[in-house]
């Protein structure tokens, strides 16, 4: 399961962990500054140590980010800049469950009400199609996903942040 924050992350996990043995996927070379990359990472490492998660940490390259994304900073949120993060994103999600061989791949990506469900779903299943691995296309946003995430964050007094993660979202708020 891709997992961009914590404070979605620990409600989703928990959530499939009902059906499913979860993997944590902390992917997120869009987060800028690095310190508030490294404050999500910390974040993330502690409570999977406490759920008894398994964590995966891919490569953090911002710059390599930039470059994809290039042309499209001043794109507003749900943009065309967000859809090329969500698509490198699930694209390096479902390498991963290829690599670990899962059966399943899945983000945290919906449960934020700032964010383009339907896209993610399309992006979802375009790469499952492409790698051969099934996406688990769920708006985790529904039935109060999102405040029931907020909710846990409190409980677990967890950190969230105020922005999506990338510098120019980082300006809209």
């Amino acid at each position: 399961m891709h997992i961009c924050c914590i404070g979605c992350g620990a409600y989703v996990a928990g959530e499939l962990a009902r059906e499913f043995r979860v993997k944590l996927f902390f992917y997120n070379p869009n987060i800028y500054p690095e310190d508030e990359y490294k404050k999500r990472l910390q974040e993330t490492k502690r409570i999977a140590e406490k759920m008894k998660l398994d964590l995966i940490v891919g490569a953090y390259d911002h710059k390599a980010w930039l470059k994809m994304i290039a042309g499209h900073e001043t794109d507003p949120e749900r943009g065309g800049r967000c859809r090329l993060c969500y698509r490198d994103r699930l694209r390096s999600t479902a390498e991963k469950a290829v690599a670990e061989s899962m059966d399943y791949f899945t983000s945290t990506l919906s449960v934020s009400p700032h964010k383009d469900a339907r896209l993610i779903s399309k992006t979802g299943q375009e790469m499952s199609g492409r790698y051969g691995v099934k996406f688990l296309d769920r708006d985790f946003k529904k039935r109060d996903g999102f405040k029931k995430s907020c909710e846990l964050s409190r409980q677990l007094d967890l950190y969230r942040q105020d922005y999506c993660g990338c510098e120019f979202s980082r300006h809209e708020t």
